[in-house]
């Protein structure tokens, strides 16, 4: 094969594409040309994809001109099958050959499984990459999966945004590919206002200097490195710091393809209303990035990125400013307004606002809220001061929803709750906690830390669970419009966490039983059915947990097996196998008791003991003195076991039962567990259940895959 090289360049030139969706582009694009290239047997240097509100394109440098040439084996008929009685070559081999292209002489034989049968080399000259590049681009295109893709104009094609140019680059050849009626070229466009309309591209390796040139910088993370330093430079003119937020960095990214950062400001006076009524309008509707003073209070600034060059940031600036004093300005008013009212009629007013058309009003969700919320401290030993704050939360929690503020501004639901609870005089600790309630938002954030704050984000949290699950709105697949599973990992990642021991399947219950009380629809709903359904989603969430932390898959599946509706407790005992696992005698106990597991399923399997049936061991029928030291052990460690567990000490009981090692050793050298005689065998098979039974409220040791014995007893 030739060692011939040349650079590929494929840009989309599209109308602006939503920053949210071209992260995600990026990496589909990335991960889609690797396997391509790779399918096609093309090697190349490096490929990377850039990004910009206007643009896609992929660049892959030193691509072979012509794909390698490849070997495979193809199997065909049996030797049998494959020649006559005389050796001469039958239908069967003449047809493989013509099918691949060989003679009979081209073949060999080979053994498999114990026959032999005809193989060939098959050669398969590689394809010039000239040729490959059009059905390689098509395909790159039509895998490419966005949430809300489009069409325009009389185009059958679905994309994200309208394709309205086309570059296709191999070396300096063009590409002669057509998209939604556009035809490749070598012509790219630049920024939209300082830039060409007709960038002339003579091969790849010009690309991104001439985009450069005509203010449009294609990489993104350069447009990332840019764009912060930018940021921090202008803070420092002002005397402060630009607060943090990545995610709102990385959305300014892919909004701007030459980025500018310039400062503005607006009145002290809105200093006055609370923080997050400020931040909130810059940072959701206008992408500003606050500026705090170096003692940490908020300044009375804000930094913007415009999609430009420096030229008249006077003007910008100023029409910036114009914008945010508007939004301050209302913010400010609503804030003023929402003080007059009075918190407890904000809350009788959400009864006519719809939780769910199917499941009530607002205000029925509260009032379940309550009783579920002192339900839970109930279980969780609340003081009776406890329990009267929670009370107070769970009423007052829902009230900002019938605020000006939050009607305007949506994400401050619960943050400006607990301002306008403080305002009223409520406790500090009933204003946290109604800001708490809401937390986890979003994986990674804060856990409420009050006591009250967790009882009713956990009972606001399962309140959803039970009456979406009732009504049979389980998520599927991707689908998950109210976002039950976010809801069901907030509870898992609050219990966890805290350390908090609750029966789920009792909350569950109660919780539906709540709900048959304001919803008669579900008067004949199935409550076992439904809190089976529930259990199981809330036990997937943690096995996700159990595995983002580390913990293997077949501890995960050990524990997963057992019937506790204590989420905490499982993963305690998920956490003591681990630990275990790490000690030496673990393998050995671990072969013992998957050999003992395993016989004891053949068995059940072969109708030699029943499914459900309790064995008694009886010492009488015992033969051999490994048998009598077995039983002696295992009573000894029982007690143990026992003790450990009645202290929730799992880690001392599994200490303990790794002290039956040696004796279950001796007993499998020592006697054959499946004995013709069938009192001795049943006998020896209930011996070993008891074995088995010492760690079955624990995990499922079978379950764990680790120095796997083949067992022929």
């Amino acid at each position: 094969m030739s060692g011939e090289t040349r650079d590929f360049l494929l840009e989309l030139g599209l109308e602006e594409v939503p920053a949210r969706f071209l992260p995600s582009s990026i990496q589909q694009l990335e991960d889609l040309s690797q396997k391509a290239l790779a399918g096609a047997g093309l090697h190349y240097g490096e490929a990377h994809v850039y990004a910009t509100p206007r643009r896609l394109a992929l660049l892959v440098s030193d691509l072979a001109v012509k794909a390698e040439d490849v070997e495979t084996e193809v199997k065909g008929p049996s030797v049998a099958a494959a020649y006559d009685g005389d050796g001469q070559p039958t239908k069967a081999l003449l047809g493989f050959c013509k099918g691949h292209g060989l003679e009979p002489k081209d073949v060999r034989q080979k053994e498999l499984s114990g026959n032999l049968y005809i193989f060939a080399t098959k050669k398969t000259l590689g394809k010039d990459t000239a040729e490959m590049l059009p059905d390689l681009i098509y395909g790159l295109i039509n895998k490419l999966y966005f949430p809300k893709p489009m069409r325009w104009g009389y185009e059958k094609m679905r994309f994200v945004r309208p394709i309205r140019w086309l570059v296709a680059l191999f070396g300096n050849q063009i590409v002669p590919v057509k998209l939604a009626g556009v035809q490749a070229g070598n012509v790219s466009r630049g920024h939209r206002l300082l830039g060409s309309d007709h960038i002339v591209i003579e091969e790849p390796a010009q690309y991104l200097d001439k985009l450069a040139e005509n203010y449009v910088i294609c990489d993104q993370e350069r447009r990332y490195t840019m764009i912060q330093e930018q940021i921090a430079e202008v803070a420092r003119s002002l005397d402060g710091e630009a607060a943090e937020n990545p995610e709102l960095l990385e959305e300014v990214v892919y909004l701007v393809e030459y980025p500018t950062a310039l400062s503005g400001g607006f009145d002290e006076k809105y200093l006055s209303i609370p923080e997050e009524l400020i931040i909130t309008p810059m940072r959701e509707h206008q992408r500003y990035f606050p500026v705090y003073k170096r003692d940490g209070s908020l300044a009375p600034k804000f930094i913007t990125v415009r999609n430009g060059d420096g030229r008249y940031l006077d003007v910008v600036a100023a029409g910036n400013e114009k914008v945010l004093r508007a939004r301050l300005a209302d913010a400010e008013f609503f804030y003023t307004e929402d003080l007059k009212d009075n918190m407890e009629d904000r809350v009788e007013g959400l009864r006519n606002v719809v939780f769910h058309e199917k499941l009530g009003s607002m205000r029925e969700k509260v009032a379940r809220i309550g009783k579920l919320a002192l339900y839970l401290g109930e279980r969780l030993d609340f003081t009776p001061e406890e329990m009267k704050q929670t009370g107070r939360v769970a009423y007052l929690a829902k009230s900002d929803l019938g605020s000006r503020v939050v009607y305007e501004f949506p994400e401050l639901q619960g943050i400006i709750g607990e301002d306008y609870a403080l305002a009223a005089g409520e406790e500090d600790v009933v204003a946290q906690a109604i800001r708490e309630h809401y937390l986890p938002r979003f994986a990674g954030d804060d856990l409420p830390e009050s006591k009250p704050g967790i009882a009713v984000a956990l009972a606001d949290k399962m309140d959803s669970l039970a009456g979406f699950f009732a009504v049979g709105m389980i998520p599927t697949g991707s689908q998950d419009p109210y976002a039950l599973r976010r809801a069901a990992t907030g509870c898992a990642q609050i219990i966890l966490k805290k350390g908090l021991h609750l029966d789920l399947q009792e909350i569950m219950q109660y919780a539906l039983h709540l709900f048959k009380q304001d919803v008669p629809e579900l008067a004949s709903a199935q409550d076992e059915e439904i809190t089976g359904a529930l259990l199981g989603f809330f036990k997937q969430r943690l096995d996700n947990i159990m595995d983002e932390e580390g913990l293997s898959y077949d501890i995960v599946n050990a524990v997963s097996a057992l019937p506790d509706t204590d989420l905490y407790t499982i993963l305690r005992k998920a956490n003591a196998l681990y630990h275990h696992r790490q000690g030496q005698g673990f393998a050995s106990l671990l072969a013992g008791f998957t050999r003992a597991a395993n016989l004891l399923r053949s068995a059940r399997e072969k109708g030699y003991i029943g499914e459900e049936q309790v064995l008694q061991v009886r010492e009488d029928l015992f033969r051999d003195d490994s048998e009598k030291d077995l039983w002696r052990e295992q009573k000894r460690v029982a007690e143990k076991v026992h003790a450990a567990l009645a202290k929730a000490d799992y880690e001392s009981a599994l200490d303990a039962v790794g002290g039956l090692t040696d004796a279950i050793n001796r007993f499998f050298d020592a006697v054959m567990v499946m004995d013709k005689e069938e009192a001795v065998r049943d006998n020896r098979l209930a011996l070993l259940s008891q074995i088995t039974a010492l760690t079955k409220d624990i995990g499922d040791l079978s379950k764990i895959v680790e120095n796997k014995t083949n067992d022929n007893n």
